[in-house]
């Protein structure tokens, strides 16, 4: 017995003999100590909490080189390789975790919707559910400030921007048709339904130098990854029907949407001021496969519609009515991965297909075209540090635009262009700190149509001042080359170009959010061209210029009264270019100096309802008279607009949507078409360009159908 206490005895005092102390203290960037971080070394039990003064102590049995790690809630975890023979008290530093809610964003020029967005100005739900919108998203985002409401057009028009300096991109790959068939004056829809898309990013200026090609904005659209549950949607509406299925499996899912769309007898209710001979008339459908891989996702996108109609147009240089009809055919695909190679590299890839064909009758004379249009897209994101991300990588872009024109038994003409665009970029994502960020890249690409390079710098900087406020800047470089009207008669026009200069402060604090954004755009190398329109045998050149300058707030607000979700929005803007085929520097004709629109939406239990509107208002829009000396010197009445949407829950699953744009029966004046020469007194005759109707009214019915039996389109409306 004596001689196994013996042994106890000669162990115990062998294991206090190696056991070794491990002493240090934790300090913040600042000096400051951190009191409860966890020290230990990795694969054992051995570790202590630092006290009030930062310092920690344990002891460890472990020998030899060992890794030391330390972590603490909102700081970076560090790891340290330490010799426990050789060990010395040390003074150990963390830093502040970059990657937390409360960290700053560069957020200057952007507008975000999504669910992992901290900076959201706009939800998903918001793109739908805005009264007016009608379900188009380019009319949610003219909600937005920075924006401006061309009735006549239907496009997205950005800061002093035309609609064509705004490129629209599914998934990070281009889309080069973004809008429907429509004719001159008539407005035209985005060719993208809402319901298969989560994820939107809105660049009202100085966007990433992941893209290109674009003087003002671009759009980004994102589809949903996962889908949460199988499920079917029937529509029934006013001017068609739809119908949509999601089929989910452990591994991928597929989703698909579909519709009809018939105005005649929509028309025959509601009078138009468009003499229809055929109403437009449209088919279309949507689909997108996911299929989720062990490091990565892959989508495959599709789309189609087909679209014809029939008008007789008044035009104020003739005395009948000129007829027009157009078929339009329109197929877009996409595929896109992304994934990660490894802990720290991630890969994002895809191609992207567009064909759009046109056959427009215009009386007896008859006008084809048709465009092919490709993107291939490589992206990587390294991550080097939790602080430091570099993105880098390339684009191609082909573009086949054939047109030709039949007089009425006469001669043919055919025209058109090819343009191969290759691009490269690098961007830098740098967090100094939870309070200050920097974006900084360079993009240069290269078409076959212009002899030079582009350099593209951008620079982005932000700064958090207090808990819920901080600012950001924006700097950079845009290059587009120049319009397919023009390119089709001349191929060998220069880039356009602008620089951005963007000041933008936020605050956002529960549910309430305040952004103002100052801005300064030049332009340079603007297309111009004489003649009223331009043409084969036009003079075109790269001699205009340009600029626009203006300060957009906004302001949302869905917590102080309950139930209650709202929005403001307003614009100023100061813009001139001297370009087309304009005599001077002026305000191009699409511009209103003052743009206003307030949104709400309000939830009533008692009627299971969600009651929606939406008024806009934009000052008088410039346009020139040809009877008076000054160009482009008087302008139209003021815009307004208020539209009301309802949408009722019938059941769960069933709901009954009535949405009214215009209520006030406003009759709103976009411009005046002036004729080309005088009459018989020296007076050029005018007629006013108005919308094809005062006002529009839509019903529809929706019902789902899934297995937990509570989803509902409401979301979607």
């Amino acid at each position: 017995m004596k001689t196994v206490l013996q042994f106890l005895l000669c162990f115990t005092s062998l294991l206090g003999f190696s056991q070794k102390i491990i002493t240090g203290t934790i300090q913040d960037e600042f000096g400051q100590p951190v009191n409860g971080a966890n020290i230990f070394i990795k694969g054992t039990y051995d570790g202590s909490i630092s006290d009030e003064k930062g310092n920690f102590k344990f002891e460890t049995s472990a020998t030899g080189d060992q890794i030391l790690q330390i972590s603490f809630m909102s700081y970076e975890t560090i790891t340290s390789k330490i010799n426990i023979e050789t060990y010395n008290a040390r003074t150990f530093v963390l830093k502040e975790n970059v990657n937390t809610l409360d960290a700053v964003v560069v957020s200057a020029g952007t507008f975000k919707a999504g669910d992992n967005s901290k900076t959201t100005a706009l939800k998903p739900l918001d793109i739908v559910t805005t009264a007016g919108s009608v379900g188009n998203i380019i009319g949610a985002l003219e909600t937005l400030p920075g924006t401006q409401t061309v009735g006549e057009s239907g496009r997205l028009f950005v800061r002093g921007g035309e609609s064509d300096e705004t490129q629209t991109f599914v998934d990070g790959i281009r889309v080069a048709q973004p809008y429907g068939a429509t004719a001159n004056n008539l407005p035209t829809r985005s060719r993208f339904s809402p319901f298969l898309f989560d994820g939107v990013t809105f660049s009202t200026g100085g966007y990433s130098a992941e893209y290109g090609n674009a003087l003002s904005s671009v759009l980004l659209l994102n589809t949903i990854n996962e889908p949460v549950q199988s499920q079917t949607d029937i529509s029934i509406m006013s001017l068609g029907v739809g119908l949509g299925n999601t089929q989910k499996w452990e591994k991928s899912s597929l989703t698909f949407n579909t519709g009809y769309f018939n105005f005649a007898p929509y028309q025959l209710i509601v009078p138009q001021k468009i003499d229809w001979n055929k109403p437009v008339q449209a088919y279309s459908g949507e689909s997108v496969y996911r299929r989720k891989f062990k490091n990565g996702l892959l989508k495959v996108y599709g789309a189609f519609d087909y679209t014809t109609f029939d008008i007789n147009q008044k035009d104020i240089n003739f005395v009948d009515k000129r007829n027009l009809a157009i078929r339009n055919n329109n197929f877009y695909f996409n595929a896109s991965y992304k994934g990660y190679l490894n802990d720290n590299l991630q890969l994002q890839t895809g191609l992207g297909l567009g064909y759009g064909q046109n056959e427009i009758g215009i009386v007896n004379d008859l006008l084809q075209n048709n465009e092919r249009a490709l993107h291939y897209k490589l992206k990587f994101r390294q991550t080097i540090t939790n602080r430091i991300k570099l993105n880098f990588g390339g684009d191609y872009f082909h573009t086949n635009f054939d047109e030709n024109y039949t007089v009425y038994e006469a001669n043919r003409f055919d025209y058109g262009y090819q343009n191969n665009m290759g691009a490269l970029y690098t961007e830098a994502e740098i967090f100094f700190s939870k309070k200050m960020a920097m974006n900084v890249g360079l993009r240069s690409s290269k078409t076959n149509l212009i002899a030079d390079y582009t350099i593209e710098p951008r620079l982005s900087f932000a700064y958090k001042i207090a808990e819920n406020s901080q600012f950001s800047l924006a700097y950079g470089n845009f290059n587009q080359t120049a319009n397919q009207d023009y390119l089709k008669f001349n191929s060998h026009l220069d880039y356009e170009k602008t620089q951005h200069y963007i000041f933008n402060y936020m605050y956002n604090k529960e549910g309430k959010m305040l952004r103002a954004e100052a801005y300064y755009k030049k332009y340079a190398d603007l297309i111009k061209y004489n003649g009223n329109v331009p043409a084969y045998d036009s003079n075109f050149s790269n001699n205009g210029f340009g600029y626009a300058k203006g300060i957009d707030l906004f302001w949302r607000d869905n917590k102080t009264i309950k139930n209650l979700d709202y929005w403001i929005s307003y614009s100023v803007i100061d813009s001139k270019r001297d370009y087309k085929n304009y005599s001077s520097e002026v305000t191009p004709s699409f511009i209103a100096d003052h743009n206003f629109s307030i949104v709400t939406k309000y939830w009533v239990d008692k009627l299971k309802s969600q009651i929606s509107t939406t008024y806009t208002f934009n000052s008088g829009r410039p346009y020139n008279n040809p009877n008076s000396s000054d160009f482009m010197n008087e302008k139209t009445k003021s815009f307004n607009n208020l539209s009301l949407s309802w949408a009722y829950l019938l059941s769960q699953q069933k709901i009954l949507f009535f949405s009214v744009t215009n209520v006030l029966n406003a009759d709103n004046v976009f411009g005046y078409q002036y004729a080309n020469t005088p009459n018989t007194s020296g007076e050029f005759q005018r007629q006013a360009i108005t919308q094809p109707a005062n006002q529009f009214f839509f019903v529809g019915f929706f019902w789902t159908i899934s297995d937990n039996k509570k989803t509902n389109n409401l979301n979607n409306l």
